[in-house]
């Protein structure tokens, strides 16, 4: 008995197909991500074999953009925007408008229209979420100030890139896309007003009504007991508000579910919602990647080879050239630059969305979302090795360049202290190294005793604040002896380690001890092997984050129980 069943069959070779060549790309040491598209590749009509079929895997598609753009949404965060805003805001829209320009360019060069140029070098400015997160995890690099600039610049790309999903379907026509060109008697700022104006109709109404009804009804949930109910609850959010946002208020589905994703954020059930929902949104992210390879015509490669060498220089050589020069031209030392360089030179997600809004619209050729895919292919194959010739090419260029060295030792006002320094603070002061959570605590606390510190912090934003609010505080890495120096380590009393940096803080400690060997250190960390390490190899006191908490709870309840 013969069985027509396209959903399981498009579902089965889609998933089978990913999982085995995202294997051979993670074996490879390559993202899954390009795995998945060259399981995309396979299933579509330009590839022989196995076809999938290519409407149900683009309504699959549209799932995995919910999901995708909730799981964008629920990891949004305004702290890390707001931590390097000075520096992330600037420089991710400059960058941004660069490889916009550049593609339209090229676009031009071409013979595409103004339209297809806009849609198309949009497509090349905006980096992958997943792509970086995973190559700053994996490499250690996400808590440190490097990432913590590279995911704040990202996060203002998305930001970006969302008022472009909102603004480019109103445009359309006036673009020369394919939709009916609006009344002669709407004016383009008309336009572009009622479509805003409905977006913050939307926003209204998940700010007031979505962040109290949501947590609400997670809570009722909660109370069932049920996992499963909780799981069910959140898709159902996720998706139901990117429906309702469509059909309403004329909002993308991608934009509703990211709105959805950032009211949940502020709930407290954020974490667990995070947890459960995150199989289900990997699942159908893989479907979505997948059915944007089926738009790639692997011909492009052969037929237009100069174009794609084209569109991966923007990509890789563009966008990476802008940032560092960027970074640069703000004060901050090679390595940074180097390094966010790095994390931008891909794309991803996004530029799969807008290239699939503007097919859609009529604005972008086919041949140019194929082009968009090669670059992307191309591209994320390619970071790794970027980001494993950073301290290789750092180390070479500063060796042979007197620019580069002066670069790598940025003549930063904020790197000394300022000459009227009190002598308190230059003297018998603590050195506090970081100045996050447990840092301001420690702080605060010192500040109440009247106790004199000087704060060393690799955030030049946070180090500018902490001056004019009056605090003592100096710029850059403390692991370097350079920037423990300008503290003035050598008369300190004490050094304070507020970061759960076991590596660095091995070289903090080393450069203290040699510069002022009887000072003393106290230092975190948040795992139990290095605290453990950390304490047979004498470097100071340790204070690990759950043993703390496990004491202060003993503490508390023998307190209360005592007879």
């Amino acid at each position: 008995m013969e069985h027509s069943l396209p959903l399981i069959t498009t579902m089965a070779a889609g998933f089978g197909l990913a999982l085995i060549l995202g294997f051979f790309a993670e074996r490879l040491k390559i993202p899954a991500l390009v795995g998945y598209l060259l399981a995309g590749i396979s299933l579509g009509p330009a590839t022989p074999g196995l076809v999938a079929d290519a409407e149900i895997a683009t309504e699959l598609a549209e799932i995995g953009v919910m999901l995708l753009m909730f799981g964008v949404g629920l990891h949004f965060s305004l702290s890390d925007l707001l931590a390097v805003k000075r520096i992330a805001l600037p420089g991710a829209v400059v960058q941004m408008g660069v490889a916009t320009v550049l593609g339209m360019a090229l676009a031009a060069w071409w013979g595409w229209s103004l339209g297809a140029g806009l849609v198309f070098g949009l497509s090349l400015s905006c980096a992958s979420t997943v792509v970086l997160l995973r190559a700053l995890e994996s490499r250690g690099f996400l808590e440190t100030m490097n990432g913590r600039i590279a995911v704040g610049w990202l996060v203002v790309e998305d930001l970006v890139t969302v008022l472009m999903l909102v603004l480019l379907p109103p445009l359309a026509g006036i673009l020369g896309g394919s939709l009916e060109t609006p009344d002669k008697a709407i004016s383009l700022w008309l336009t572009i007003g009622l479509t805003l104006l409905q977006v913050a109709a939307f926003i209204a109404l998940m700010l007031i009504v979505g962040r109290r009804v949501l947590p609400w009804l997670l809570w009722q949930v909660t109370q069932t007991g049920s996992r499963e109910l909780f799981t069910l609850a959140i898709v159902t959010s996720a998706i139901s508000i990117a429906f309702v946002a469509a059909e309403l208020f004329s909002v993308s589905f991608a934009l509703g579910a990211f709105f959805a994703g950032t009211v949940m954020r502020e709930s407290k059930f954020s974490r667990r919602a995070a947890e459960e929902s995150l199989p289900l949104r990997d699942a159908f992210a893989v479907l979505f990647f997948v059915s944007v390879g089926m738009l790639f015509d692997p011909a492009v490669l052969f037929n237009e080879p100069i174009r794609v060498l084209g569109v991966v220089a923007i990509i890789v050589v563009g966008k990476s050239v802008a940032a560092m020069l960027l970074i640069l031209m703000f004060r901050y030392p090679l390595n940074t630059a180097l390094t966010v360089a790095a994390s931008l030179g891909q794309i991803g997600e996004f530029s799969f969305i807008l290239a699939g809004l503007g097919l859609s619209l009529g604005l972008m050729p086919a041949e140019g979302v194929s082009l968009v895919l090669a670059g992307a292919l191309i591209s994320i194959a390619f970071n790794p090795i970027a980001f494993a010739a950073i301290d290789p090419v750092s180390n070479w260029v500063i060796k042979h360049s007197r620019l580069a060295r002066r670069f790598a030792r940025r003549d930063d006002p904020f790197a000394e202290l300022p000459m009227s320094t009190e002598r308190k603070y230059l003297e018998k002061q603590i050195v506090l190294v970081g100045y996050g959570r447990v840092g301001r605590r420690i702080a605060n606390a010192l500040n109440k005793q009247g106790i004199p510190y000087i704060v060393a912090e690799q955030n030049r934003e946070k180090v500018e604040d902490l001056r004019q609010q009056g605090v003592a505080a100096v710029s850059g890495n403390a692991a370097e002896p350079i920037v423990l120096v300008q503290a003035h380590i050598a008369k300190a009393a004490m050094l304070v380690i507020a970061i759960p940096d076991s590596i660095n803080a091995r070289q903090m400690a080393k450069a203290a001890r040699t510069l002022n060997p009887d000072i003393e250190i106290v230092l975190r960390t948040n795992s139990e092997d290095e605290s453990e390490l950390l304490r047979k190899d004498k470097i100071g006191v340790v204070f690990f984050g759950k043993e703390e908490l496990a004491s202060g709870m003993i503490n508390y309840v023998l307190q209360r129980v005592k007879p």
